[in-house]
């Protein structure tokens, strides 16, 4: 069991990881100014605080990855100001920042 702070291991995408990723998608397009043919969850980490942060590697075509961190109270049909993302390759390890 993670910590309270803590990131969890990196763990393969699964479904929950892509639902999140989906509804993610238009805000990602928004806030990169382009849209992603593809938006494919490849891993994710986790960290649990007062809620479930996710952080989470997605493939975005032509050897490009985007990581999330979507908010942990991100309802699955839009995203929140809080959200972010970046760009990264896909040996990039998934990183934390603290504010």
């Amino acid at each position: 069991m993670p910590m309270c702070r803590g990131l969890t291991e990196e763990k393969e995408a699964d479904e929950e990881a892509q639902k999140i990723c989906d509804a993610m998608k238009p805000l990602a397009e928004q806030r990169a100014e382009r849209n992603f043919e593809v938006f494919i969850a490849q891993s994710y980490k986790t960290q649990l605080v007062a809620g479930t942060n996710y952080f989470i590697k997605l493939y975005v075509g032509d050897e490009e990855h985007v990581h999330l961190k979507p908010h942990p109270k991100v309802e699955l049909n839009a995203g929140s100001k809080g959200d972010e993302h970046n760009y990264f390759t896909h040996s990039d390890p998934i990183l934390i920042k603290y504010h």
